[in-house]
């Protein structure tokens, strides 16, 4: 590259971060001091945490602390290598099997993320001659998989079983092999379930799998927090989840189903191939996520009678909501400038969220997604409720 044309390609570069600040769409991060938890410490201040998701609450948790000091004690800091190489530990295969009976399904593989394990298990699976009915606000790892691969692409909106109903049709008029159907398990701007019952059903009429990304599920959302499979009732073929989120919240995602996909996915998917292995300390501490999650109804009954209670409260405000119960509640802003005002005027009364706004969400759905946690107190959200009531009324909200 020339030093002009390195210059005009910054300049380009400049120009577009200039557009994305004029938009009023720029992100901004704000450093957390200490652990991550429902109190977090940001530039010396003690704020009210609304927007992790630390569902039940254990990314600070001492049990997963100490199961990951005793790993890393134990097998070191880090694998070194990818999988096949050198880079597969025996706790890597006791996380795997865990996983695997905990969500019902033969086997299970680890990625360093699930955007990874999402990005991987479309491409091995389906071939030109198959077909993806994917859900239209799929999470962009999900739309990213399916673009890699070769398989055909069919889209419906979000949540409309007529619709999903007229796409399978339309494979299979156009000779699909295999049809596979594409959902999350919980949408995560909005908080909304998957029609899992009504997909399983149209996608076995129609003789289609159904791969779930249940993310926003795993360990809080059905019997032993097994997630939206287990929530609806049915049977998915493919499930793909994270340890990032309820399971401790560190990183590292998975790909569980029938071990035929497994093993395939461990012979040609390639996020899980070039990529180095989970690091001991994080396997151990998911599997000490495991042990605590499948004894806990009480953090998932305290979590669910929390996001009641925090949405009756923002109602009553008169904040318009996005409808559901699950404990993401997106509080509908509209405009990305109000959003961002919004978040700043909160953070002053001690409570931290975020703005979501394009390209997060669609342009003019701007919002304040908050998420709540099962060790927050009644007066935690009390608190917050109170910063809300005041923020809302300064900016003209309610």
């Amino acid at each position: 590259m020339t030093d002009s044309a390195g210059a005009a390609f910054l300049g380009h570069l400049g120009e577009v971060l200039a557009g994305i600040r004029a938009e009023g769409l720029w992100k901004t991060e704000h450093a957390i001091e200490g652990p991550q938890g429902t109190w977090v410490t940001l530039a010396g201040r003690r704020m009210l945490n609304l927007c992790a998701n630390n569902y039940i609450g254990l990314a600070d948790d001492p049990r997963l602390v100490a199961a990951a000091g005793a790993a890393m004690a134990e097998a070191g800091y880090g694998m070194a290598s990818v999988r096949f190489i050198c880079g597969t530990h025996v706790l890597h295969r006791q996380l795997e099997a865990r996983l695997a009976g905990f969500l019902g399904m033969e086997d299970a593989i680890l990625f360093a993320a699930c955007f990874d394990a999402n990005g991987a298990v479309f491409e091995p699976l389906l071939g030109a001659e198959d077909a993806v009915v994917s859900d239209s606000l799929n999470h962009a790892s999900l739309i990213d998989g399916i673009r890699l691969s070769k398989a055909r692409r069919y889209r419906y909106a979000n949540g409309d079983m007529a619709d999903l109903e007229a796409q399978l049709r339309a494979a299979r008029a156009e000779g699909a092999r295999h049809v596979l159907v594409a959902t999350d398990g919980v949408f995560s701007m909005d908080g909304h379930f998957a029609p899992l019952a009504d997909i399983r059903r149209l996608a076995d009429a129609h003789g289609a799998l159904v791969l779930v990304d249940d993310c926003h599920a795993t360990g809080f959302v059905g019997e032993r927090g097994a997630g939206t499979p287990s929530r609806a009732g049915v049977r998915v073929d493919i499930l793909t989840g994270t340890l990032g989120k309820a399971l401790g919240g560190a990183l590292g995602g998975y790909v569980a189903g029938p071990r035929v996909v497994v093993d395939l996915l461990r012979q040609r998917g390639r996020p899980y191939l070039f990529s180095n292995a989970l690091p001991p300390a994080v396997v151990a501490a998911g599997l000490a996520a495991l042990d605590i999650v499948e004894g806990a109804d009480d953090l998932r009954a305290r979590l669910f009678e929390n996001a009641r209670h925090w949405r009756a409260g923002l109602e009553g405000l008169g904040f318009r909501l996005s409808p559901g119960e699950h404990p993401i509640v997106p509080v509908m802003l509209g405009d990305a400038g109000l959003a961002q005002r919004m978040a700043a005027a909160l953070g002053e009364r001690g409570v931290h969220v975020a703005g979501f706004f394009f390209p997060v969400v669609p342009k003019g759905q701007a919002r304040i997604r908050t998420q709540m946690n099962a060790r927050l107190t009644r007066g935690d959200l009390d608190f917050a409720l109170a910063a809300f009531a005041g923020a809302g009324k300064e900016l003209g909200v309610i």
